[in-house]
């Protein structure tokens, strides 16, 4: 890839970060969807076993935040435990 689509992208990637950082959505997909429009011009069979195993990638990326949903609500329920006994108060009658 030519240094000048490079900077575009890493451009186009890091100004969309900052834009959805600032709450400025429709423009931060704008920029992000410039940089995977490159990227897709550059390497057009990466992006094609891409497409094709996006149900996978979806299914995994589900999978993960259910196990980590389920974790951080285990942490949630003990912190919760931890405090109500730092207080002196006790779950049983």
């Amino acid at each position: 890839m030519k240094t000048w689509k490079r900077a575009l992208v890493f451009g186009s990637f890091g100004a969309s970060a900052v834009l959805l950082l600032t709450r400025k959505r429709p423009a931060g997909i704008a920029a992000a969807t410039v940089g995977l429009a490159i990227l897709a011009s550059e390497y057009p069979e990466q992006f094609d076993s891409l497409w094709e195993h996006a149900p996978e990638y979806a299914v995994r990326g589900i999978e993960i935040f259910s196990v980590l949903s389920q974790f951080s609500g285990r942490l949630a329920g003990e912190a919760s435990e931890e405090e109500d006994l730092g207080r002196g108060v006790s779950g049983q009658p």
